[in-house]
């Protein structure tokens, strides 16, 4: 019985430390976030928060999970949902409020593009996972009618990804640049009558 207490401790602690870690993250930035911070927040030694996770970067992966399970739930973005456009432009009108987030996706996903970081499967699954589910969506618009059917969902969906990651790089280099306003304008272009 004993094992099952600390192992739902265990559970709790973890996810505690994530959602500390994605409040601290998100205002100061990952880079001016320390472990020694995060581990005072949590009422840790910096060895016991690296208990939970090994390392610094499976700690931050772990905070990308998380950041994607929120917004998820959040913003009705579940497996197997039919989505529309707004549902995403939603997660974007949020990152505006979450730089340090922003800052710590574009520069995981960046490094993760060689297959030895840690982070490579996490972001080959997820945009996977948004591609399929981007697709669905197109697919079931068209389907009802809302969408030409001659459009290629999958193209759309590649490329409705590819610029919000690139809206993301440009926010954070002028953080004047409208990234709804881009997403938005790019979507009514692709889905054009």
């Amino acid at each position: 019985m004993a094992a099952r207490g600390s192992y739902a401790k265990g559970i709790a602690k973890r996810d505690e430390i994530l959602t500390t870690a994605l409040e601290v993250i998100a205002t100061h930035g990952y880079r001016k976030t320390s472990l020694r911070e995060l581990a005072t927040a949590v009422n840790l030694s910096q060895t016991g928060l690296l208990h939970y996770f090994g390392t610094k970067e499976d700690l931050f992966i772990a905070v990308l999970r998380k950041r994607d399970e929120v917004d998820t739930e959040t913003y009705g973005l579940g497996s197997g949902k039919v989505i529309g456009i707004e549902a995403l432009l939603n997660v974007v009108r949020h990152n505006i409020d979450v730089p340090g987030l922003v800052h710590l996706y574009t520069q995981f996903s960046a490094e993760a593009s060689d297959a030895s970081h840690p982070a490579h499967h996490f972001f080959q699954e997820r945009s996977a996972y948004f591609r399929r589910m981007i697709t669905t969506s197109i697919e079931a618009q068209q389907a009802a009618g809302t969408l030409p059917p001659a459009l290629d969902g999958e193209d759309i969906a590649m490329l409705m990804i590819a610029s919000s990651d690139g809206l993301q790089s440009q926010w954070l280099l002028d953080d004047t640049i409208d990234m709804v306003g881009g997403l938005t304008r790019l979507w009514e272009a692709l889905t054009r009558k």
